[in-house]
């Protein structure tokens, strides 16, 4: 008997069973189109605008805890919740917001993994993205949840590269502290809201959401709001699994602007305009491995963060339908669910197909999540603030400020880049 649990925690480190959703989605969270907007502000502001990311941390960690908190308390994800509790046309245009969004950015992610693996191995870029494109979708379609976590969890790893490529450029200590005070040089409010917009960004409220929910049919566990014994205990894991996740994504997020901003900026290097800029730039100042970290970090970031895209605007667009929808579903169980996905990563590879520039659709895909999150987050601070969606469980205290705030915060953001 013992031989078979010694297999499973072999199969499964400790560490990484510990950790749910907030994990994942916190990881996916520096996909290659944060990756490219991180090394766009590292490259044209140096150390100036690491405190963007510094900020949003306690802001996104309190939100992205609240997301999944309203799926533990009413066994429904976002899109299901948002529909039951305000107009249906304003959900309509917010999910229809969020597909858009995310289509466009998985386009940029396709694109910018088969440049920076062409890069690194050569080969023809649009199979390539043929490639890649079909992998994220064979990934999802037939492998099932409670394997396909797992897998998602290992690619958090591929981030590391990033910690690699600091350590081999030599970040100045000095420099770096500097930029964690607020400035906001000439040119930059732009920047600073795509650094906003690709931390925080819709498609990761209804994935965790989402996430949530598999893992409470996987282990048959009732919402909070049925059984509210062990609230306490199943809150503080929400809390510390947002967290940790986020967390390690504001670490690795430094880390890509202080890498570019010592070698690409710190050469006087011309402005970032295609994948090919941001990982070759770095192999004349940073050498021939940090090179080939940055391109294999897109690469694998890239591969975790399709199906998090896809797979977001698949459950939110189902829970709308009424459809039935869950990765651990086989695909007949789910046609509508898996059919959106198919259709989102497909749509995505014509608009590659189609030649757009992929580093500044990544750059732009970032203002535009940071647009689209604005109305996002206002539903669903409504929702979380209701008593009769969420009961006693509704946000207050603490948790209220940093939830408003953040809308707050994207708010003026948006604000300050429509109108300067």
């Amino acid at each position: 008997m013992r031989a078979p649990h010694l297999r499973q925690r072999l199969r499964r480190p400790p560490f990484l069973s510990a950790l749910g959703p907030g994990l994942v989605t916190g990881a996916a969270d520096d996909d290659p189109s944060g990756i490219a907007t991180y090394a766009q502000a590292g490259a044209s502001f140096g150390y100036a605008l690491l405190w963007p990311v510094v900020l949003a941390w306690p802001f996104l960690t309190a939100f992205q805890f609240t997301c999944a908190e309203i799926a533990r308390v009413t066994g429904k994800g976002l899109a299901a919740n948002l529909k039951s509790s305000l107009p249906r046309p304003a959900v309509w245009v917010l999910v229809i917001l969020l597909l858009g969004a995310n289509i466009f950015n998985i386009a940029a992610d396709i694109a910018a993994m088969a440049e920076a693996a062409r890069l690194v191995a050569g080969g023809n870029r649009s199979l390539l993205m043929i490639g890649f494109a079909g992998l994220s979708l064979a990934l999802q379609v037939f492998v099932p949840y409670h394997r396909y976590v797992s897998l998602l969890k290992w690619l958090t790893l591929s981030l590391f590269a990033y910690v690699g490529v600091v350590l081999v450029a030599g970040v100045p200590g000095q420099a770096f502290a500097a930029g964690l005070w607020p400035s906001l040089p000439a040119g930059s409010i732009t920047t600073v809201v795509a650094i906003l917009g690709t931390t925080i960004s819709p498609y990761l409220f209804f994935w965790q959401s989402a996430q949530e929910i598999e893992e409470m049919r996987l282990h048959h566990a009732a919402p909070l709001s049925r059984r509210p014994r062990g609230s306490v205990r199943e809150l503080h894991r929400l809390v510390m699994d947002s967290a940790v996740g986020f967390l390690i994504t504001m670490i690795i997020s430094l880390c890509i602007i202080a890498a570019t901003a010592a070698t690409l900026h710190g050469a006087g290097s011309n402005p970032i305009t295609t994948a090919a800029d941001a990982a070759a730039a770095l192999r004349p100042v940073a050498g021939d491995f940090a090179f080939a970290l940055f391109a294999c970090g897109i690469i694998g970031t890239g591969l975790l963060a399709v199906p998090v895209l896809a797979g977001s605007a698949a459950y939110a667009l189902s829970e709308l339908m009424g459809w039935r929808a869950g990765l651990e579903l086989k695909p007949q169980e789910a046609a509508g669910f898996y059919g959106i996905i198919t259709l989102a990563i497909l749509a995505a590879l014509a608009i590659d197909m189609a030649g757009i520039d992929a580093m500044q659709a990544l750059f732009w895909t970032a203002v535009a999540n940071g647009l689209v999150a604005v109305p996002v987050m206002l539903a669903i601070m409504i929702l979380a603030s209701r008593r009769s969606v969420m009961g006693d469980f509704r946000a207050t205290g603490g948790q209220a400020v940093l939830g408003w705030g953040a809308v707050l915060l994207m708010a003026g953001a948006a604000a300050g880049m429509l109108l300067l």
